[in-house]
């Protein structure tokens, strides 16, 4: 039955675990950070440790599994990258009069609330329509429209949780706001 002995863990597997993280990943900064992630928890689960494998076997499947999350991240990340790019020339030509210097087409213009708006605001009728407008919004654009309007996430937060750069940040709040209005536009609220 073989045992645990963290002390060691640093000076014993880091080299192997490292090596094979840069292998996979290709990125220094990246496998640093997964082997930190596979020692941290590695320590956290050492308590589930049965011993049935070598501690440096068991090390390794826990960065397989870093490695797995890495690239499903990875992935999802791009997804939203390519999602921007793919739908450019669309919304472009969809929200924008390009005869008309690009300014914005007319019925996506700016308008505001009378002075009654208010108390329309604080209405259920506009927020069932606010939270339908929010539902019908591409997932890729509500879920950081959502972190950073209702659930008040730091920007910076947003961009690291989403993968993203600030650049494509802020076309995607400039995007998911025009989706918004016009959707309440389309409803008669704005």
């Amino acid at each position: 039955m073989n045992e645990l002995n963290p002390a060691n863990w640093v000076d014993n597997y880091t080299d192997y675990l490292y090596s094979l993280a840069f292998l996979k990943t290709g990125s220094k900064e990246e496998a640093e950070d997964l082997v930190q992630e596979t020692f941290l928890s590695a320590f956290k689960a050492k308590e589930g440790f049965k011993g049935e494998s070598s501690e440096k076997t068991w090390l390794t499947s826990i960065l397989r599994n870093k490695l797995i999350d890495f690239y499903r991240k990875k992935n999802s990340q791009r997804a939203l990258s390519e999602y921007i790019i793919d739908t450019d020339s669309s919304f472009k030509n969809s929200v924008f009069d390009e005869t008309n210097y690009g300014r914005f087409k007319s019925i996506i213009r700016p308008n505001y609330f009378s002075n009654s708006g208010e108390d329309y605001l604080l209405g259920k009728e506009f927020r069932d329509i606010l939270e339908d407008c929010i539902l019908k919004m591409p997932g890729k654009l509500r879920s950081v429209f959502v972190a950073k309007y209702l659930e008040d996430v730091p920007s910076e937060e947003i961009c690291k949780e989403h993968g993203i750069t600030s650049s494509n940040y802020w076309v995607v709040i400039h995007r998911s706001k025009i989706l918004l209005r016009a959707c309440l536009e389309r409803q008669g609220i704005m």
